[in-house]
């Protein structure tokens, strides 16, 4: 898949994962790689970034495996985050396929 496509859409992917249940970092990577190829050096600067803007809060949770882990839960304002990129996805992806339909239709 196109690295630019992956780069837009990872953000999204990141907080719909967010919006269900606090994860950590390792967790969210596994889960987006089973839909798309990605590294784990794509999403943890991601995840700075956005704590650092307020879209998230950060926790420590012991684990059996291990040391503490790191977890992410969404805050009020990236819950209204999570909605408007949602909306602009939807209206970008109904835009993108209206186009596709109609070059099909000029075949």
């Amino acid at each position: 898949m196109n690295v630019q496509f992956k780069k837009g859409v990872l953000e999204l992917c990141v907080l719909v994962l967010l919006d269900k249940k606090d994860r950590y970092g390792y967790e969210l990577v596994q889960k987006i790689s089973d839909q798309i190829d990605i590294s784990e050096g794509t999403v943890y600067p991601l995840l700075r970034r956005l704590t650092k803007e307020g879209y998230f809060t950060t926790y420590l949770k012991e684990s059996t495996e291990g040391p503490p882990r790191k977890y992410y839960k969404l805050t009020d304002n990236g819950r209204i985050y999570y909605q408007e990129l949602l909306q602009e996805w939807r209206e970008f992806t109904n835009g993108v396929n209206q186009l596709i339909k109609e070059g099909d239709l000029d075949e």
